[in-house]
């Protein structure tokens, strides 16, 4: 996940953002947590079928 503040790489992001921008953030990173959880179970079904 990119944007919470400079990571010292270069890569050049920023070291202060707005509120607002780190309510989106968090948002975002909800959003991709919740996927990759149903990912994972998922995968666990598809394991448990091939015992």
């Amino acid at each position: 996940m990119h944007g919470y503040g400079y990571c010292g790489c270069g890569c050049g992001h920023r070291g202060f953002l707005t509120k607002e921008e780190k309510v989106e953030m968090l948002k975002e990173y909800r959003v991709w947590l919740e996927k990759e959880a149903k990912g994972v179970a998922e995968r666990i079904k598809e394991l448990e079928k091939s015992k």
